[in-house]
């Protein structure tokens, strides 16, 4: 919508997501749905009448990332499958755009070729790469993989719009200092998780950019101690100011949990930090006023979002490509 294309509706299984999506959508629905049993007419109503079509998805993006794929092989059940039911869509829909977007390590698997090589056969030209979210104004090291698909003709990613990402400074400094556990008075997102006595300590003793490995002895943990741990240098660490942040995650409030600790405060980063640093509108709303802060329910919702300025950049790539071929 901020980029010009009217959203006329957002299917998700999730019930955390209609609140957020009704109130910053405007009148576009939500439907709270398995995507597998949403049907092609379903769809196609939606459209109604409408002179351009747009169809937008992205199959959970866990199965694929780089930490699954140790414990699962690549299939075509379950969340893996969703590719399929998204393809199985475009074909019943054939909409005039199809965009997806999905971890990197997505086009080492054969859901994601079959898509591609469907989306092929039903005439469209398709185009899809690794995009780095940082070159386009998100504060953050989010590497993805973008695809673009056309009825018309070619289509392709805008070239990058920031030759110098954002960082975590210009992102969040401004935001009213909290300690661990602590909430801002005016703002129920701006709001951090408790630490426990060993992790307090161990986050004074954090450097930003470091590791645990900084740690005087007797604050690393036993798992890090041993050799399979020796590994694993990116949790419970602290980001650094003049630098992007790490990729936020569905567990992103969590200092244990990555990189996520405040650059100088003892805490980990705010859920509403870890919104901007998704480049979510300052005053975004993801709950009632009187809503509860879940912090499991509001990470996923940031964690597992498209970051907003990457999305708009996807928008105007649309965009641009819609009034190339019109009339």
């Amino acid at each position: 919508m901020l980029e010009g294309l009217p959203v006329v509706a957002g299917i998700d299984l999730d019930p955390a997501c209609r609140f957020p999506y009704e109130k910053n959508n405007g009148e576009a629905r939500f439907l709270e749905r398995d995507i597998s049993k949403v049907t092609t007419d379903e769809i196609n109503g939606l459209f109604g009448d409408a002179e351009r079509t747009i169809l937008a998805g992205c199959a959970p993006c866990q199965p694929f990332s780089t930490y699954a794929q140790r414990y699962e092989l690549d299939g075509k059940d379950g969340k893996w499958g969703l590719l399929y039911q998204f393809a199985r869509l475009a074909k019943g829909t054939m909409p005039d755009v199809i965009t997806m977007e999905n971890v990197p390590t997505v086009a080492k698997h054969e859901v994601f070729h079959d898509f591609v090589d469907t989306l092929k056969r039903l005439g469209y030209e398709v185009w899809h790469d690794v995009v780095d979210s940082s070159r386009y104004g998100v504060p953050q090291m989010r590497r993805r993989m973008v695809l673009l698909a056309s009825k018309h003709a070619s289509i392709e990613m805008i070239p990058p719009t920031h030759d110098k990402p954002k960082t975590v400074r210009q992102a969040i400094a401004h935001l009213r200092p909290l300690s661990a556990g602590e909430s801002a008075p005016r703002d129920k997102l701006h709001v951090t998780s408790a630490l426990s006595e060993t992790n307090l300590k161990r986050i004074k003793v954090s450097k930003p950019g470091g590791t645990w490995r900084d740690w005087p002895k007797h604050l690393v943990a036993e798992c890090h101690r041993a050799e399979s741990g020796r590994t694993y240098p990116g949790v419970y660490g602290r980001m650094e100011w003049d630098k992007p942040a790490p990729t936020m995650t569905t567990q992103c409030y969590g200092f244990g949990n990555g990189r996520f600790g405040h650059p100088e405060q003892h805490r980990a980063i705010s859920l509403r930090e870890a919104a901007i640093l998704q480049s979510f509108p300052r005053d975004y709303a993801f709950i009632p006023q009187d809503g509860e802060v879940s912090f499991t329910a509001l990470g996923r919702l940031i964690g597992n979002a498209v970051p907003v300025d990457l999305g708009r950049a996807i928008a105007r790539s649309i965009a641009r490509h819609l009034a190339s071929v019109a009339g």
